[in-house]
């Protein structure tokens, strides 16, 4: 039988539930993601860094851990909180339960907890720390102790440590990725198209990147205030004065808008899910949307050469930049999916043609 844990959050709320995963206490950043699939996506995206996420989606678990899928090598987040958890998943594919696989991982649950009206605390008062323990009881000193946790070092303790290499068959382009916290199928969705790929630590230079000289640069995502990362928008800066083409996604777009100028904010609550809805400007066309972000870049403070290109169509923040002075574009959005619609796949199409084209 499953012992009592308890969530406590910053407003002095508990929750009580039961323990599964890993038994032992964890403070961090509560947020929620409405993602109906993809569990194991969310588990092992490291953009969740310093972070316990509630799966809206009542049920999770029911097939199981399918390391397959997986978009890093190991969980990055805190803590995970689910209405229900299935304890025998059914799936051609399973290799293992997801009890099994938090524990291996060193990551705390809690399961049946009233998610929903949770979910409805973090809509009304926006993004809250909170701490998984093992008493309901808490006193000042240890609330004190939840709100003043920070999220720190995330770019560091989530990017690679060494340069990796994958070889597309008949690759005839060279792209650079940079690994900020990096999702797995960026990688995927680059080399099934003939790029070969050199993914290289997230503090590497740009003439570092230069001496490599690729066709391509990408910028991934990753976790935590991007506005934190002083060393590497700088060198974000120097490096589209090479003229390289350049496609940055999620924490890379709001890098490179930072090193273009133009600032970034905080949101309320953020957008976690695979159901966020992106409307292309110069088109209207609206894109279904897998997302995993909770901060944006300030449309208004976009320079002269950054024109925003798409826009959330729930709150009208910045989805996407198109720069006019060079060869580069980014996206707040994934469309490498993993979990997600594959709805916004053709912007790496347009990354390729844009490498291609610059080569003639």
């Amino acid at each position: 039988m499953s012992r009592a844990a308890y969530l406590i959050l910053e407003n002095g709320t508990v929750f009580e539930g039961k323990a599964f995963g890993a038994e032992k206490e964890t403070t961090g950043e509560l947020v929620f993601t409405t993602a109906m699939t993809g569990y194991l996506e969310t588990l092992t995206d490291p953009s969740y860094y310093g972070q316990v996420v509630i799966q809206t989606f009542p049920l999770i678990g029911n097939y199981g851990v399918i390391p397959a899928d997986f978009e890093s090598d190991s969980p990055s987040l805190k803590g995970y909180i689910v209405r229900e958890w299935c304890q025998v998943p059914s799936n051609f594919r399973c290799e293992g339960d997801l009890d099994t696989f938090l524990k291996e991982s060193g990551i705390p649950g809690i399961y049946g907890i009233d998610t929903r009206a949770l979910t409805r605390i973090v809509r009304e008062y926006g993004v809250l720390n909170c701490k998984i323990s093992y008493s309901p009881d808490v006193t000042k000193e240890e609330l004190d102790e939840i709100k003043n946790y920070v999220i720190t070092e995330a770019v560091e303790s989530t990017t690679i440590k060494e340069k990796e290499h994958f070889d597309a068959e008949n690759g005839d382009l060279n792209v650079v990725l940079m690994d900020f916290g990096a999702k797995h199928n960026i990688g995927r969705e680059l080399v099934k198209r003939g790029c070969n790929l050199t993914v290289v630590p997230a503090h590497t230079t740009a003439d570092e990147i230069k001496a490599m000289n690729p066709d391509g640069v990408m910028l991934s995502n990753g976790p935590g205030d991007p506005s934190d990362n002083t060393e590497i928008i700088a060198e974000l800066k120097k490096l589209c004065d090479f003229g390289i083409p350049t496609f940055g996604i999620c924490l890379g777009h709001q890098l490179l808008a930072l090193s273009q100028g133009a600032k970034t904010e905080k949101l309320k609550y953020g957008h976690r899910g695979a159901n966020q809805p992106a409307k292309e400007v110069e088109t209207g066309r609206v894109y279904i949307t897998s997302q995993n972000h909770g901060y944006a870049v300030v449309s208004d403070s976009m320079p002269e050469n950054g024109k925003v290109s798409f826009v959330n169509g729930n709150d009208n923040t910045c989805e996407g930049v198109n720069y006019t002075n060079m060869p580069a574009f980014s996206v707040q959005f994934h469309p490498e999916a993993c979990g997600g619609p594959h709805d916004t796949a053709f912007l790496f199409d347009r990354f390729i043609e844009l490498m291609k084209n610059n080569k003639k």
